[in-house]
């Protein structure tokens, strides 16, 4: 089994055509979602005036519609969506448990109650303060999962204790909003999980934390196929592995705090894309990674446009139709055999 996955993961320095072309393809496609975001709102944009945007910006309602709304929320998205998906590749890979994703295993409810918290005890109400207490909300939660989980704990004792932190993080949360109507007044337009309506200056906020951790992501990936043979094994090939999995729990920290602190809890992004990738790309998470990254941008988006379209001239949030999408996928996944064969 373990002669099979070293065959599997291929030689280190070896180039794979097809994986390359894959990883094209996909950037191919996230081209076309930034051009669908940008074009495509509630209100109706024709190709003139999105091209004239750019080419011959006059002020109009339509051309300020394109470049001071659609084209910041298109790059928030990149953002978030590339975060998450690395997030969620990061987590699986850390835990060897297809399941694992940002929120089931509590960290987005980590961050969202020090979100709360800091809302409802210091007044904070600025995009780099919702960063910067999101992702201490996420490292405390990881660390606490854990050590919940205790010393080599297996992929079922660190679900669990994931689900268990999050059930007491989201009743505690539950509780500071009910006597704080202040708190919830700010918070219920971040919980939804949207990319609508944000500052430029949110991007910005969060953009050195998933760089650092979109960069820890891409240099995991040899360290994570060894972690994927089982501890032992990836002792005997040379691995670190308590530092492999401080050094990947710090760049999901990183990404997963960004992104929930720039919009808010937005689910299943990271549990879905990280199984596209594998089911394209195979096993290796060399590979696996940037997969992620590209087509959590790419559902993220593409789920956002939905959104504006389904309900027009309202918009649906895009942390509900991930929602929508992620829990058909989510049963899915639990009911076929292969999930526990990462």
């Amino acid at each position: 089994m373990v002669l099979r996955r070293v065959t599997a993961l291929g030689h280190p320095n070896s180039f794979d055509a097809r994986r390359v072309a894959g990883l094209l393809a996909c950037l191919g496609l996230l081209a076309l979602c930034v051009l669908a975001s940008i074009a495509i709102g509630s209100r109706a944009t024709s190709p003139g005036d999105v091209l004239a945007a750019f080419s011959a910006y006059d002020g109009s309602d339509e051309h300020v519609i394109v470049r001071e709304l659609r084209v910041p929320r298109t790059e928030l998205g990149l953002l978030v969506g590339a975060a998450l998906g690395a997030a969620g590749a990061l987590m699986q890979g850390v835990t060897r448990n297809p399941l694992a994703e940002p929120g089931i295993l509590g960290v987005n409810a980590g961050a969202a109650f020090a979100v709360v918290l800091a809302i409802a005890l210091l007044g904070a109400t600025s995009p780099t303060a919702y960063a910067v207490v999101a992702l201490v909300g996420a490292a405390l939660t990881a660390v606490a999962i854990f050590a919940l989980g205790g010393r080599g704990a297996t992929p079922v004792r660190l679900a669990l204790a994931g689900a268990v932190l999050a059930t007491l993080l989201v009743s505690l949360t539950s509780a500071v909003l009910v006597f704080d109507a202040r708190t919830l007044d700010e918070f219920r337009f971040w919980i939804v999980g949207s990319i609508a309506g944000r500052d430029p200056a949110v991007a910005a906020s969060v953009l050195p934390f998933i760089a650092a951790g979109l960069a820890i992501a891409l240099a995991a990936g040899r360290r994570l196929n060894a972690l994927a043979l089982g501890d032992d094994v990836a002792r005997s090939l040379g691995q670190r592995v308590e530092h492999t999995r401080a050094g990947a729990s710090l760049g999901f920290v990183l990404l997963a705090g960004g992104a929930v602190a720039a919009a808010g809890p937005v689910a299943f992004v990271g549990l879905a894309v990280p199984h596209v990738a594998r089911m394209i790309a195979g096993p290796d998470y060399r590979w696996i990674v940037p997969y992620s990254i590209v087509l959590g941008a790419c559902l993220l988006l593409a789920g956002d446009v939905a959104g504006r379209m389904v309900a027009r001239p309202a918009e649906l949030e895009v942390g509900i139709v991930t929602a929508l999408l992620g829990a058909p996928f989510f049963i899915w996944l639990v009911r076929r055999r292969q999930a526990v064969a990462l």
